[in-house]
């Protein structure tokens, strides 16, 4: 992006151009650091001359103002575009408010007996869903392409900020593409828990509405909203979450461990900030900064944000 800010190899470079008294012979800073020697032209930092094939640094602040400018037109464009998006929807959002569905039935359970009446209920709370998943997943392995579609909307799930944790049982650590699935979404930033004990299916959309399966071979659900029903099955979901087992799926599948988190995030927390500040400070909802440290806590064990943050201070680079 070209009006991302300078990272820190790029900001040295410009800084030691600047001890050598501001000005710097392109092939040397080439060799030293191409690829922030041609950020820094490109954000215009640096200014190439075709002459002597130099290159001067220029004060930061002019650049400063453009970037600023930049963002500041780019953003009231965006809000131009979002303003209109409303409009242009609102004949789609009337077809979908005025669709045949079944009546308000917010303290009720109701059965589902149809698998793809089922499969397009769930796609509509999803659509809806703002804050998390609670998923109870057991069974034996998932057919490759069932997996990869999940793993395609579960990755943007995670990529607006919604937390997603999952049970599975013992079984998946068996299996090569459901160990390989739970990495790639462990690095997501999903946290993925394998729980030795019978449990039952069942998904949690934003502590709003449970889907609990009614019939051996899953062809029946029960959508339940009723909020007594709701409180317990959470409460079972939760006291199933706290016996289950933290696994690291990446060195299971083979692979490096990462954490799915921006270095910044960990970083901050380090120096001791809070949720909010690190949210205002990266420029991230605090839905998603909290979705980052609840990953965090997961991979570093740590039961609250003073120890994470203490574990923190430590942890290599």
């Amino acid at each position: 992006m070209k009006d991302r800010l300078p990272d820190e190899s790029e900001r040295a470079l410009y800084r030691q151009v600047m001890e050598q008294g501001g000005r710097v012979m392109f092939r040397e800073a080439m060799q030293q650091n191409a690829a922030a020697t041609l950020r820094l032209i490109e954000l215009g930092l640096l200014i190439h001359h075709d002459v002597d094939e130099s290159l001067s640094a220029v004060n930061p602040r002019s650049v400063a103002d453009r970037l600023s400018a930049d963002l500041r037109d780019a953003a009231i464009r965006k809000l131009a575009r979002s303003q209109r998006a409303s409009a242009q929807l609102e004949d789609l959002v009337h077809a979908y408010d005025q669709a045949p569905r079944r009546p308000d039935r917010a303290h009720a359970v109701e059965r589902v007996h149809d698998r793809l009446q089922i499969r397009h209920r769930i796609t509509q709370l999803e659509s809806e869903m703002h804050e998390e998943t609670l998923a109870a997943q057991p069974g034996g392995a998932r057919p490759v392409g069932q997996m990869q579609q999940a793993l395609k909307r579960s990755l943007a799930f995670l990529a607006r900020g919604i937390g997603i944790r999952t049970l599975y049982q013992p079984g998946a650590l068996a299996d090569p593409p459901t160990v390989d699935y739970a990495a790639t979404l462990a690095s997501g930033g999903e946290r993925i828990r394998v729980l030795d004990e019978p449990f039952r299916r069942m998904l949690i959309f934003d502590r709003r509405i449970a889907i609990i399966t009614a019939s051996p071979d899953n062809n029946q659900a029960a959508f339940v909203e009723d909020p007594a029903v709701l409180a317990t099955l959470i409460d079972l979901f939760e006291r199933d979450w706290a016996r289950a087992t933290r696994i690291d799926w990446h060195t299971l599948a083979g692979r490096p461990r990462g954490t799915g988190v921006p270095k910044e995030v960990g970083a901050l927390l380090a120096q001791g900030l809070t949720q909010r500040a690190i949210a205002s400070r990266l420029g991230l909802s605090e839905r998603t900064v909290a979705a980052h440290i609840a990953r965090l806590r997961e991979l570093y064990d740590a039961e609250t944000l003073f120890q994470l943050g203490w574990q923190l201070r430590g942890a290599p680079e």
